[in-house]
């Protein structure tokens, strides 16, 4: 049986021929329906390595095309939580700045700020740091006053470099060991990019505190986009939980960064969300399809 990997990354590489405008006799994406749409089965552990070689290569050789000046204007700060696959973030980061964004740094969400058990030591550094920043105290539940103040320190309207209310936050969150600052971010981005890791057995409470950050950082400049690997959108996952969360509508997700193909798709959703066109995109559990349109 062929698995899902092997389904998804062929998939995937016709998809990315169709949006560039390759020649394979086809009609727009809009009609090619879910034969155009992975449907997760088996474990990616089976892949052919020959095969992804070839999905890689092809991606690459397409992606230019595809993802010119998506981005352009855009500066993105790439956060990441415990489990997130460094060779995806690196390969999300590539394609973002193929598509003309200014990715300003690299932040990681520590497990500290995601174990649900430390939500009263979040909250009291995000008022302590942040109290005088708007929707910090009126947000109704705790982490929307942590993910306020995040936003507050991390992104903004227009990029620009961090004034004393930003630095004072990150500095708090720094010396809390809720965040890590992998590649310290040089301005305030006007978008952020979530890279989550696989589901895994356990992970749903961390999954829910990432969903409800990324709900409240998304009232911050043009908003975030959680991405995650196709388990990501299993019970469990990161991905799942904000889709299923009360900001399905306004945070868009992608579901398919464990494929080339996957993260050139990850770079149009950001230029999707930063035109305020929000969505779910990736695997045939993605409710707006495989790929934004053109």
């Amino acid at each position: 049986m062929i698995n899902f990997r092997f389904h998804l990354v062929s998939i995937a590489a016709i998809l990315i021929a169709l949006a560039a405008g390759v020649a394979l006799g086809s009609g727009p994406l809009d009609d090619t329906g879910d034969s155009l749409r992975g449907d997760a089965t088996t474990s990616q552990d089976t892949t052919d390595p020959g095969l992804a070689a070839f999905e890689s290569g092809y991606a690459g050789r397409t992606s230019a095309g595809l993802l010119k000046d998506k981005l352009k204007g855009q500066t993105i700060v790439v956060l990441t939580v415990p489990g997130t696959s460094a060779a995806e973030t690196r390969g999300i980061t590539s394609n973002l700045e193929e598509a003309g964004a200014d990715v300003t740094g690299e932040v990681s969400l520590t497990s500290k700020l995601l174990d649900a058990s430390g939500r009263q030591f979040a909250e009291s550094v995000a008022q302590q740091a942040a109290s005088n920043v708007p929707g910090v105290s009126a947000a109704g539940d705790s982490y929307g006053r942590v993910g306020s103040a995040l936003g507050r320190a991390l992104l903004a309207d227009k990029a620009a470099a961090p004034d004393q209310t930003a630095s004072t936050i990150r500095s708090a969150f720094t010396e809390g060991k809720l965040i890590s600052l992998t590649a310290a971010p040089k301005k305030v981005a006007t978008l952020a990019v979530l890279v989550a890791g696989p589901e895994r057995t356990g992970g749903s409470d961390q999954s829910t505190v990432i969903a409800a950050l990324a709900g409240a950082l998304n009232s911050s400049g043009k908003g975030v986009v959680v991405a995650g690997p196709s388990s990501s959108s299993t019970d469990g996952g990161a991905v799942k939980a904000v889709r299923d969360g009360d900001f399905a509508t306004e945070v868009s997700t992608v579901d398919v960064t464990d494929t080339a193909a996957g993260r050139v798709v990850t770079a149009l959703v950001a230029a999707a969300q930063a035109q305020g066109q929000p969505g779910a995109w990736g695997t045939s559990r993605s409710g707006s399809g495989a790929v934004p349109a053109r």
